[in-house]
C-alpha cells in the first residue's frame, strides 16, 4: 500500500510540470493558473480522491492556514516592494493614496452594512467580514501588477502598490472586529484600539520596514567589499530580509506586513551601484511566491463542502453581487474623482481605466489569513461558521471570475488605452535622489 503522502508529492510534482510545460498555452487562455490549482484542490479533497484531509472541524484547521497563509503574504507584498521603482512622492503615489485612504473604509464600511442588515450579523461581526473581504490579493492578483520595473502603467501600478498596502492597513479593522466580538461595550476598548492597533502598529511597521531593510543591506555591503558571498547562497539574503523584518516589527506589536512591503521597497532603492541585485532578488522571491500560491489554493480547493455552501449560498451571492458590481466600483470612482494620470495628457483618468480598476478586486490569500487570524483569536460558533464560508465561497468566485477575465480585459486595456499615453522613459534609481 502506497503511503498518502508520497501519493500527494506525485500529484502536486505533475502538476508543477503540467503547468509550466503548459503555461505557454494557458497565457494565451482565458484562464488564471489558479483556477487549475483550485480543481485540482477539489480533486484532491474529500469530493476526489480524498488524499488531502486538513480539518479538524466543520471549517478548517485554522492554525495550518493562518501559517501557510501568512508565509504567502509576507513574500508577496515583499515582492510587490521590490517591482515599484516609482520616486517616493506623493504626487506620483496619489493613486496608491486614494486607493487606501478612501477605497479600503469605503469597502469595510459597505460590506459592514450589508452585514448588519442583510446577513443578520452585529456590529463586531459584520466589520470583521468587511476587514477580511476589503483587502483585495496580491498573491493572485500577479497578472494585473507591475510585470517588470520598468513598466510605469498607472493601473498596474495602483493594483501593485494597493496589493502591497491593503492587506498591511486592513489589520487594524481586523482587530476592531474582533475587540467587538469579544466586548460590545466599544468605550472599554475604543481608546487603545486608536493608540496601539492603529496609530502605533502603522507607524512601528513603516520604521521598522526602513531600518531593518536598511541595516540588512549596510552590513551585506560592508562584507561583500571584504569576501563575496558563495552565488547560489546571495539570493537568501531576501528571504532573510522578510523574515527578520517580519519576525522583529511583530515582536513590537507593529504590522509585519507593512513593515515587510516597506522593506522591499527600501531593497529596491539601495542599490544604486549595481541595480541588478534587486532584480535578481525579485526573481527569486517570484519564483518561491509561485510555489506558495500553488500550495495554498490547492488547500483552498481541498477543504470546500458542498453542503455549508449551499447552506450560505444566497448569503454569499449577497455579498458577492454587491462587492464585485457596485461597492468596489462605485468605491474606485468615488476615491479618483480628479485624478490625473501622470503619463497621459488627459485631466483625468479614461473611464475604462477607471471601470478595470473597480473590476481587479481579487480577493484571495489575504482573505484566508485574516479569516484564519480571526478564529485564531476569538471568532467562532454560528458567525465563524456563517463568516468562514462567506469568505471561501467569495474567493472561489473570484478565482473564477476574475482568472477568466483577466487575460482579455488586460488585452484591451493595452491594445486601446496604452497607446494612447504620452510616452515616457522608464523609471531609473536615480530619479530617487
Amino acid at each position: 500500500m502506497v503511503d498518502i503522502y508520497i501519493i500527494d508529492l506525485f500529484v502536486i510534482g505533475l502538476l508543477l510540470l503540467m503547468v509550466t510545460l503548459g503555461s505557454g498555452w494557458i497565457a494565451r487562455l482565458p484562464l488564471s493558473f489558479a483556477i487549475i490549482y483550485l480543481l485540482v484542490g477539489i480533486f484532491l479533497g474529500p469530493y476526489g480522491l480524498g488524499l488531502v484531509q486538513l480539518r479538524r472541524d466543520q471549517v478548517f484547521n485554522t492554525e495550518l492556514l493562518e501559517k501557510i497563509t501568512e508565509l504567502v503574504v509576507i513574500i508577496s507584498v515583499f515582492s510587490c516592494g521590490l517591482r515599484i521603482v516609482r520616486p517616493l512622492r506623493l504626487g506620483v503615489w496619489d493613486i496608491t493614496v486614494r486607493l487606501i485612504v478612501f477605497l479600503m473604509p469605503i469597502s469595510i464600511f459597505a460590506l459592514a452594512v450589508v452585514g448588519k442588515l442583510f446577513l443578520g450579523m452585529n456590529w463586531g461581526e459584520a466589520i470583521l467580514l468587511g476587514a477580511i473581504l476589503a483587502p483585495t490579493d496580491p498573491v493572485l492578483a500577479s497578472e494585473v501588477q507591475l510585470t517588470d520595473t520598468n513598466d510605469q502603467d498607472e493601473l498596474r501600478f495602483g493594483l501593485t502598490s494597493e496589493g502591497g498596502l491593503n492587506d498591511a492597513l486592513a489589520f487594524p479593522f481586523v482587530y476592531f472586529g474582533i475587540h467587538a466580538l469579544k466586548d460590545d461595550n466599544w468605550s472599554n476598548w475604543f481608546q487603545q484600539w486608536i493608540t496601539v492597533d492603529l496609530i502605533w502598529a502603522i507607524a512601528s511597521g513603516i520604521v521598522m520596514g526602513i531600518v531593518v531593510a536598511k541595516s540588512i543591506v549596510f552590513i551585506e555591503q560592508k562584507i561583500q567589499k571584504r569576501r563575496a558571498t558563495d552565488e547560489l547562497m546571495e539570493d537568501f539574503i531576501a528571504i532573510s530580509t522578510i523574515l527578520l523584518t517580519y519576525s522583529l516589527t511583530e515582536m513590537i506589536n507593529g504590522y509585519g506586513f507593512l513593515a515587510v512591503f516597506v522593506a522591499g521597497l527600501v531593497v529596491q532603492r539601495s542599490y544604486r551601484k549595481n541595480p541588478e541585485k534587486p532584480l535578481a532578488q525579485l526573481e527569486f522571491v517570484e519564483q518561491i511566491e509561485k510555489l506558495l500560491e500553488v500550495g495554498t489554493i490547492l488547500l483552498l480547493g481541498s477543504i470546500l463542502l458542498f453542503k455549508p455552501m449551499l447552506n450560505y449560498a444566497m448569503q454569499s451571492l449577497i455579498v458577492i453581487i454587491l462587492l464585485f458590481f457596485i461597492i468596489r466600483p462605485v468605491g474606485v470612482w468615488i476615491s479618483t474623482i480628479g485624478k490625473r494620470p501622470l503619463e497621459s495628457q488627459r485631466r483625468t483618468l479614461h473611464p475604462g481605466t477607471r471601470l478595470l480598476f473597480g473590476w481587479f478586486g481579487i480577493r484571495g490569500v489575504g482573505s484566508l489569513y485574516y479569516l484564519a487570524y480571526a478564529f485564531g483569536h476569538g471568532l467562532k460558533g454560528e458567525a465563524g461558521e456563517k463568516i468562514a464560508w462567506i469568505t471561501y465561497t467569495t474567493i472561489v468566485v473570484s478565482v473564477i471570475v476574475h482568472g477568466i477575465s483577466t487575460t482579455p480585459l488586460m488585452k484591451w486595456y493595452e491594445h486601446n488605452l496604452t497607446n494612447q499615453k504620452k510616452t515616457t522613459p522608464p523609471a531609473t534609481i536615480d530619479e530617487f535622489e
